[in-house]
């Protein structure tokens, strides 16, 4: 699982970094200010979320089977993340780009991140100490 979750980091966390400089420097003349802004939010959040990612594969990893619970709970958290990078971050990517008008779908992944930062810290909670 720890794998999974390190190779989902380092694919969220590049195209986060070349999606905002592609805003930066691509996007710039040909979005208003305002689509500009909602560009770089949908970065922002895929890039902290890539890090708590990469949290929860370092976490998993450390962790292995010892605690059965604890790494069901830290795959579900990273399995959150994941969903909400791609419904949150990637809603607004298409309405910036595309002018698609997608809902409830980015809140609705909004929430998986806030589902997938609960998990983190039952997951803490969970864990022995040492």
């Amino acid at each position: 699982m720890w794998r999974a979750y390190l190779l989902a980091a380092a694919f969220f966390g590049f195209t986060g970094v070349a999606l905002g400089a592609f805003a930066a420097h691509g996007l710039k003349s040909h979005l208003t200010t305002q689509y500009l802004a909602v560009f770089q939010t949908a970065v922002q959040y895929q890039l902290i979320h890539a890090l708590a990612l990469l949290s929860v594969a370092l976490l998993a990893r450390q962790a292995g089977s010892r605690v059965l619970a604890t790494a069901g709970v830290l795959a579900t958290a990273g399995a959150l993340f994941s969903l909400g990078i791609l419904l949150f971050s990637g809603s607004l990517y298409l309405i910036t780009l595309a002018g698609l008008n997608l809902g409830l779908v980015t809140p609705l992944g909004g929430v998986l991140f806030l589902c997938g930062w609960l998990c983190l810290g039952v997951a803490a909670w969970q864990r022995p100490t040492p």
